[in-house]
């Protein structure tokens, strides 16, 4: 690969974790690793031009009804494509029909692009994504195969010990913190061929005490009344916390950085 390449253009796809919830700015929107590594591409090469078509919620059906034809007409240098997860979190999910829209969005993004990046989507330490976690490997392992057959960039975020640590993401248990998103955008802009900015961003948090018994009831009750529930009760009627939200960056236009 080569090394520090120059981009033009980037284009993120995708969903909630695209998007950037929950690196929360001072304005209320959300910034997240693709407007990261955007400010960073957009720092090194002047007219730099970035969209991000990510909608939380979305599935992969969606991604690719809505997102992937309009980003394969914007003809990038470089594409990001992280989907299923949100399948795979489902009560139900068809694994094989994830797989083959999944594939379908892949085979319509390589060739529109000098450089697709698909990834390995981190997942957090604890026993509420354990049940999943079969189904995510199963949509790893289709990653993996279509990083062979197209020539992507896969970047590894479910093999990082440091994404794995819950003080990484936020109270909501299924969204990273500020610290984890800069950790992904370093992730992606090694995996792109830059010199390293944080040389340590796989390595774990520092130990620090767990919090009491007392703390942690607390804190589990917070998650479940606050999120846990809702989030079922979205997914048992078929609605979604995206539905009628617009993409933050729908035009492939000049950035500069900030907020997006």
């Amino acid at each position: 690969m080569q090394t520090n390449p120059t981009y033009s253009s980037l284009v993120a796809l995708g969903d909630s974790f695209t998007e950037g919830m929950s690196d929360l700015l001072p304005d209320g929107s959300y910034r997240g690793w693709a407007d990261l590594l955007a400010a960073r591409m957009a720092a090194r090469t002047p007219g730099f031009r970035y969209a991000n078509l990510a909608v939380r919620g979305k599935l992969i059906q969606q991604i690719v009804d809505e997102q992937v034809d309009v980003a394969a007409a914007m003809r990038p240098d470089v594409i990001t494509l992280v989907g299923g997860l949100n399948d795979a979190l489902r009560p139900t999910c068809d694994m094989v029909r994830v797989r083959d829209l999944l594939t379908e969005a892949v085979e319509k993004l390589a060739p529109s692009c000098e450089r697709l990046v698909l990834m390995r989507s981190p997942g957090r330490e604890g026993p509420f994504m354990e049940r999943f976690r079969p189904r995510m490997e199963e949509l790893f392992t289709c990653v993996d195969e279509l990083s062979r057959r197209h020539d992507a960039l896969v970047v590894d975020l479910y093999g990082a010990p440091s994404l794995g640590d819950p003080r990484i993401w936020d109270v909501d248990r299924l969204h990273l913190s500020a610290e984890g998103h800069r950790r992904v955008a370093e992730a992606v802009w090694q995996g792109l061929g830059h010199d390293p900015e944080d040389t340590e961003w796989r390595t774990p948090m520092p130990v620090t005490p767990p919090p009491g018994w007392g703390a942690r009831r607390v804190a589990d009750a917070r998650f479940t009344r606050q999120y846990l529930l809702p989030w079922i009760g979205r997914r048992l009627t078929g609605r979604s916390s995206g539905d009628g939200r617009a993409p933050k960056r729908p035009e492939l236009q000049p950035y500069e950085g900030g907020t997006a």
